[in-house]
């Protein structure tokens, strides 16, 4: 069964605009220009967020764990 040229036509370029749509979509606000990354214009309307700094050592439970762990051993073994 053959299509109609126009169809088709009309398929092709619904197809374009899908596949412009989803590229622009991809690619966010931020554009890249000789080598520079600029910001969207409206960065200066944007919410600013801020993060604590957290702790300087990142495993400090790990490392509290690891210290009792090794004190029990260390019980166990004066035990015997």
């Amino acid at each position: 069964m053959k299509t109609k040229p126009i169809y088709r036509c009309v398929r092709v370029a619904c197809c374009l605009i899908g596949v412009g749509a989803g590229v622009s979509a991809m690619t966010g606000c931020q554009s890249s220009i000789n080598g520079q990354t600029l910001p969207s214009p409206y960065y200066l309307q944007d919410d600013v967020q801020y993060f604590p700094a957290g702790p300087e050592f990142k495993l400090s439970r790990e490392a509290a764990a690891l210290r009792a762990a090794e004190a029990e051993q260390k019980m166990i073994d004066d035990r015997r």
